[in-house]
Parts: structure tokens; sequence; C-alpha cells
């Protein structure tokens, strides 16, 4: 069997690991943990994550960095965004030029406002990088769901080794060279998501959150283009698709979060009983950080800063937003009819 490793054993990383080991690779993932490595090698099942979920035979978990990536065809980086750096920089003396790097995590880094790939390149600059993206709940994927994702490399010929490999009946896989556009679209669709949450723990219905979802893409699509993406991206799995199963399933650790927020908790209290990591909060931090930067109007993302950052009622900034300038819906529809 052809090897394969996942950097991280939390639920998505263990979902994909399942992808692959019933393709018939041998996968390893690798943990901190040697808790969870032994409890996992026993019992066969993360059931801290994938409950009910078993594992079969040709997983096997390990503590071993270097154990985990040799003679791995493709290196999966299943670990939080702002890990992505350190755990890259952990690889170097193991990893092979040869080798791919999956990268599964979604997220803007702290500090610098890059994207993982930029991160991936400047501590593994010789390995063939590759983004997987779209709307994909590791509950529904380790239960065989139907479910479509799309990956994304500078190299196409790269992007159709990983989409053959991960390519099943219940798994579908797409490619588009557009990296960022993918990575943006994964990374910034969990401000929407957290502000999503927050509606519906203010008790809004069908149509605020419609409203924010529609506005959302339309303020991802604009920082992206300005960042480099093209703009049918947003369009596409990564972008709406990925939008579209965040905000409103319970799955959504960034949903649940906002929903706790909305009823009145504190962000301390959110995230001791998410339990998990939320990207979305450090996303919202970066995507403000950067809009900033770059002169893009984000009113949603500015909004959910402030309620996360500045302390500011979620009631009385849906106010806010809904009393803005009044503004045309799509600015080039405009231009393009009166021909400004």
């Amino acid at each position: 069997m052809e090897k394969v490793c996942i950097l991280g054993a939390g639920s998505w990383g263990s979902a994909l690991g399942l992808v692959l080991a019933k393709k018939g690779y041998e996968v390893s993932i690798w943990t901190l943990s040697q808790e969870q490595a032994d409890k996992i090698n026993k019992t066969k099942e993360n059931i801290d994550y994938l409950p009910g979920v078993l594992f079969p035979n040709n997983i096997t978990l390990t503590t071993s960095l270097e154990e985990a990536v040799l003679d791995s065809k493709i290196i999966v980086l299943a670990v939080p965004s702002q890990a992505i750096r350190s755990v890259s920089s952990s690889l170097k003396p193991f990893v092979k030029d040869e080798q791919i790097v999956v990268d599964v995590a979604k997220g803007l880094e702290r500090g610098t406002g890059l994207r993982l790939s930029e991160v991936v390149a400047e501590e593994l600059p010789n390995n063939p990088y590759v983004t997987l993206s779209g709307p994909s709940h590791a509950e529904e994927v380790a239960r065989d769901i139907p479910t479509t994702v799309v990956v994304a490399s500078e190299n196409l010929e790269v992007a159709q080794i990983v989409q053959d490999m991960f390519m099943t009946p219940k798994f579908r896989v797409y490619t588009n060279p557009d990296i960022v556009g993918v990575e943006l679209g994964g990374a910034l669709k969990n401000i929407i998501a957290f502000g999503a949450g927050i509606c519906d723990g203010l008790g809004y219905g069908d149509n605020a959150k419609a409203a924010l979802m529609t506005r959302g893409i339309r303020e991802i699509g604009r920082l992206g283009v300005k960042m480099g993406a093209n703009l049918s991206t947003f369009s596409g799995l990564s972008g709406i698709g990925d939008l579209i199963v965040t905000c409103t399933s319970m799955h959504s650790r960034n949903r649940r979060a906002g929903i706790l927020i909305g009823q009145g908790k504190s962000l301390e209290e959110t995230l001791a009983e998410v339990k998990m990591v939320v990207e979305g909060i450090t996303a919202t931090e970066v995507a403000y950080d950067v809009s900033k930067k770059l002169g893009i109007d984000m009113p949603i993302t500015s909004a959910i800063y402030s309620v996360l950052h500045e302390g500011a009622n979620p009631n009385e900034v849906v106010a806010d937003l809904m009393m803005r300038n009044k503004t045309h819906e799509i600015e080039e529809v405009v231009e393009d009819k009166l021909g400004f």
C-alpha cells in the first residue's frame, strides 16, 4: 500500500484519513498526544471528535513526526491555521522535495496576514503545495455522506494527483487554479458564519441570515479580488458553497460560537463551551486589519470585529449595519447600465 500521512488528529484530519484508508492507502496520523494515539490505536475510534466511527486497521496514530512523514506520498496539514507555520517548520528535517503538501486548514496568519500557502512556501519552499477546501463537515465525510470539495495549486499536474488520490463515489474532488480565491473563500466564510450564529443567538429569522450571507460573499469577493483572486471562484465550492454549509449547520463550530455570543455569553465562556478552535475569531481580526491596510470596505467583518474585540452590543451593531448610507447593491451593474 502507498503511504500518506496526516498531521493532526482532530475531526477533519481523521475524516480525511478515513477517505484515504478506504481507498487502500496506509494512513499515518500524527498527534502531539501520546494518550490520544494510544487510545485510538487500541479502540479504533476517535471518540472525542468522531464518536461512533470505527477506524480500519490501515490507520495508525503516532506521536513521531519523522515516522509519520517517512515514505509518505502526501503530507496533509490538518492542524489549526495558526499552527501551520510551526508544524511546517518542524517538518524540515524529515520532508523530501517530492512530497506533496496538502493543506486543509482554513485561515490567515495572525500578525502577517499571509495566506496559508504563503506561510508554507516560506517554511517548505521546495515542496509542491495543494489546498483542499469546500463545503465539507468532517462528521458527514466520516460517515460517507456525499460531499464535494475543490483542490487548488499553482501546478495543475500536482492538483490532479491529489484529486485522484481523494476521489471516491462519495467524495467528489474538483480542481481550480485560483489558489488565492480558494484559500480566501475558505478562510473568510468563517467570519460570516460567526455572524450568522450571532443572528441566530439574537433570535433573528431567515431574512436576516439570507441578507448576511449574500452581502457577506460580496465583501469576501471585494477583498479577494484586491488580493489577486478571480471573482468567479467565490461562486464555487470554496466560496458560496462553503459559506452556505458553515452558516446553516450546527456542525459548524463558528456558527455555534456565534450563537453563544448572540445569547450574551462572553468570548471566554463561548470558547470554553465549544471546546474546539473557532477559526472565525482569528480570521475576523486578521481580515479586519488587512481590509484597513488595503482600503477595502467590509462592513460585516468590521461589525463582528467590534463585537468580539471592542465590546459592542450585537443588537446595536445590527441596527448600525441596517442604517448605513444607502448604496447600490452591485456597483458593477450600475456602472455597466449607466455608463459610469
